[in-house]
């Protein structure tokens, strides 16, 4: 099992190197099922290990003139100050016994793991369908910057909640919103997510005793992913790709919430 959690590790990375986004939607269920972290605790390491390998992905593709650092910055504005707030003052304040439903008591992780579940199968149905008209856009198209600001509450919120970058979500809405090409949105999706990701994890400072052996080996791993990805980029088609991940982020989203209810 942990010979396969370091190769899970490494997928996080290699999913954020091909296709932008995805990985941080693995992070959590491989730290929870495969480690054996608490799935608070794994929000929180999510955060640092997807926001330190998407500024290495990130920084690759500034190199190669593929990110607006203009456009991350004013998402930015938004979407990290929501993301520092919520890791700060609003995830100290969720109680560990939430609710009860017909007899069953609806704890924390329980409801964390969940919510995660179906964000994960909110991200794998964008992957399968892969909709033709977010690859085919020319910058400069839209400048709804006041969608944006407010689109960058939702993914600082999301961040925040479940310690998820939210690249699926990012690069729809720079396309389509910003007219933004692909690639550029790709790379400009890494540097957001990582300032969410990195300021997140700040915010969780002094909230939980970390394992900083750990967190940094596991990230180690999942930057060579990214590295990786960026290589394999090359030569596969990201869009095959992006569709048949979807379908494996689908089956464990449902294996995720099968889980939660048999353990009810």
């Amino acid at each position: 099992m942990e010979i396969l959690a370091y190769i899970a590790s490494a997928l996080i990375g290699i999913s954020l190197g091909l296709i932008g986004g995805g990985g941080s939607i693995l992070t959590v269920p491989v730290l929870v099922y495969m480690f054996g972290i608490s799935p608070l605790l794994s929000t929180s390491y999510s955060l640092f290990i997807v926001g330190s390998t998407s500024l290495i992905g990130a920084f690759n593709n500034y190199k190669k003139g593929a990110v607006s650092v203009r456009t991350a910055l004013l998402f930015g504005a938004s979407s990290i100050t929501t993301v520092f707030l919520t890791r700060k003052f609003l995830i100290p304040l969720i109680p560990k016994q939430l609710f009860t439903i017909g007899g069953f008591q609806i704890t924390e992780p329980i409801l964390t793991m969940v919510l995660f579940a179906l964000l994960m199968m909110a991200a794998s149905f964008g992957m399968i369908r892969n909709d033709a008209k977010v690859t085919d856009q020319s910058e400069g198209k839209g400048n709804n910057y006041l969608k944006l600001f407010v689109f960058g509450i939702g993914i600082g919120l999301t961040t925040g909640l479940l310690g998820a970058g939210g690249g699926f979500l990012l690069i729809p809405t720079l396309v389509l919103f910003l007219g933004m090409p692909m690639k550029k949105a790709v790379g400009t999706s890494l540097l957001i997510i990582a300032l969410n990701s990195l300021i997140g994890f700040v915010g969780d400072i002094g909230h939980f005793t970390i394992d900083w052996p750990f967190l940094l080996k596991i990230t180690g791993i999942a930057v060579a992913g990214i590295m990786l990805g960026g290589v394999l980029g090359k030569h596969v088609n990201s869009d095959q790709l992006k569709k048949g991940f979807g379908w494996f982020i689908l089956v464990m989203g449902i294996y995720i919430i099968t889980h939660e209810i048999i353990a009810l």
